[in-house]
């Protein structure tokens, strides 16, 4: 197949629906020849922050000069986002070639999309003889297809309300499928909160014999007093003491305090392979100073030209400054509004948003809604997208004053653009489908070339 055709051919997978089991994707790599049993690997699961966490054990390591394969889902315009080897994509001719013999091998047997993404994964990094593998968990983890690899540290970052649909109506049922990644003696760092997502991922370590190091409690994450993009790291006790080692005035890339607590748990897993993959402190600091995930309070500024500017340093009239965030939950939503109110500056907020018909539409747009000075509803082109107008619905009758419907994201931008005036913010966010179209528009696309 050409990559066009090898493209076309995995979208017309989505047709099958999501499918939770490990059967049919053990077999499957079984017949690939098991490329998963070649590779040493991290497994991040969790609600939010798993791209985050991996990204910067990417951005670590690879400074590090280690050969570190990552796989994410979902994409935001480019299936080949998903497969990443250290700053390379997968090319274009790899991606037709693996995807070519993954459809040779299956015959006429059914596979859903991630799980052939998956394969596709596992094998690329197996043929380029990675030094390490970051998988992220697609949906729950128990019955994810990545969870066929047994990986050297389990990352669950933490468990909210999503995906109740497939995980279950509570927040112990969640943590559950969650839980399901821990692997007999496999150590797990993690940050859940101190709820029923904590007792249960505790839990099933006792169970499995696995070392729980937990966010604030085992290691931790301080700010640097003053507001500045500093912070410390107060890392993992040696077995059998109680020091710790503090590592101070550490930099971080992206704004948002809850991106210290994705950093922290990125070096508590380093600890824990630093005996395979040891990386030294500057590689951390540089590491730490230049990681980013796209769509992740991504901010910009974006002229008449269509040119993108990281700061508003000389800034004109007529430049807009921009913010994505793929906030689709209401745990990423009322992180979003916390990182609104306290790490950006504008004078009105401009509020593009869409959603998933399929989520939890109401909680996750009253986090933000009542911040916003405008509000554009609008649809990304998906079919599980909600209405426009269905998402007009829901506010209360002050806040739908003050919103408009726009049918598409082109419109939907543009109308933003004209109505944010000089140091005025615009917000892009509630769907990673909407954040994903918005920067190919605003930004061109993330992968480029063949």
């Amino acid at each position: 197949m050409s990559y066009q055709a090898a493209w076309s051919f995995l979208d017309q997978l989505q047709l099958f629906k999501i499918k939770l089991g490990l059967d049919s994707m053990d077999r499957f790599l079984e017949a690939l020849g098991n490329p998963h049993h070649r590779l040493p690997c991290l497994h991040i699961g969790g609600t939010n922050g798993k791209g985050s966490v991996g990204a910067a054990l990417l951005s670590i390591l690879s400074q590090a000069g280690y050969r570190v394969g990552f796989y994410t889902s979902p994409h935001l315009s480019s299936v080949r986002e998903r497969f990443r080897i250290g700053a390379e994509y997968i090319s274009e001719r790899e991606f037709a070639a693996i995807a070519t013999h993954i459809k040779e091998t299956l015959n006429d047997d059914r596979i859903t999309y991630f799980e052939f993404t998956t394969a596709m994964a596992l094998l690329w990094f197996a043929d380029r003889h990675v030094d390490l593998a970051i998988l992220e968990v697609g949906l729950g983890g128990r019955l994810d297809a990545t969870n066929v690899v047994t990986p050297l540290v389990s990352v669950i970052t933490n468990v909210s309300m999503d995906h109740e649909q497939h995980l279950g109506k509570t927040l112990k049922k969640i943590a559950a499928e969650k839980a399901g990644i821990i692997k007999p003696g496999v150590p797990v760092v993690s940050g859940v909160a101190e709820d029923d997502s904590l007792r249960t991922v505790a839990a099933a370590c006792e169970k499995l014999q696995s070392p729980l190091y937990l966010l604030g409690r085992d290691f931790s994450a301080t700010p640097a007093p003053g507001g500045k993009a500093l912070w410390s790291y107060s890392g993992i006790s040696p077995a059998g003491t109680t020091e710790r080692r503090v590592r101070t005035g550490l930099p971080i890339a992206m704004k948002g305090a809850y991106q210290l607590g994705n950093a922290a748990m990125a070096l508590a897993t380093l600890e824990l392979v630093k005996t395979t993959l040891p990386v030294g402190a500057a590689d951390i600091r540089e590491g730490l100073r230049c990681f980013k995930w796209p769509g992740r309070l991504e901010e910009f500024w974006r002229d008449r030209q269509g040119r993108i500017w990281p700061t508003p340093a000389g800034r004109k009239n007529g430049r807009c400054h921009f913010l994505l965030d793929g906030a689709h939950n209401p745990a990423g939503a009322q992180t979003l509004g916390k990182a609104l109110r306290n790490d950006f500056s504008f004078n009105r907020l401009v509020l593009v948003w869409a959603a998933m018909a399929d989520k939890d539409l109401s909680s996750t747009l009253l986090e933000i809604a009542p911040l916003a000075d405008t509000i554009i509803f609008t649809r990304p082109e998906s079919e599980r997208s909600a209405r426009p107008d269905q998402l007009r619905q829901l506010l209360p009758p002050e806040l739908a004053k003050q919103s408009v419907c726009a049918a598409t994201v082109d419109e939907a931008l543009e109308l933003a653009e004209k109505k944010a005036a000089d140091r005025d913010l615009i917000c892009v966010a509630g769907s990673l489908y909407l954040v994903g179209r918005a920067r190919q528009i605003l930004c061109g696309e993330l992968v480029n070339g063949s």
